[in-house]
């Protein structure tokens, strides 16, 4: 199982519209997450913005290129996009960090 964690940046101006959001994710946007096995997933918000995922994955390329095939993850990647300072799309701008330790 791969441990996979990423940052990304929301824009201060629209960090509480992004936890709202995340307080309610579509539940076909849930099934379609577990159906392309991500699994332990986790966001973590900064108060400047900076966002921390966390999931766990037999095959992280595997995992993602199965949400960009869903129809449900090009509407929230749609919907999500402003919410973001970098340009591209948040799914596309994960890149997994370099794992230096972990306890078991």
């Amino acid at each position: 199982m791969q441990r996979v964690c990423f940052l990304l940046k929301v824009r201060e101006d629209r960090k509480d519209e992004y936890r709202e959001r995340h307080a309610a994710v579509w539940p076909d946007m849930l099934a379609a997450l577990s159906e392309a096995g991500w699994h332990n997933y986790s966001l973590f918000l900064r108060e400047d913005g900076l966002l921390v995922g966390y999931l766990e994955t037999e095959d992280f390329d595997a995992a993602r290129n199965a949400m960009a095939a869903t129809e449900v993850n090009a509407r929230w990647q749609r919907d999500m996009a402003e919410f973001f300072e970098q340009s591209e799309a948040a799914d596309e701008a994960m890149v997994p960090l370099t794992e230096v330790f972990h306890l078991a």
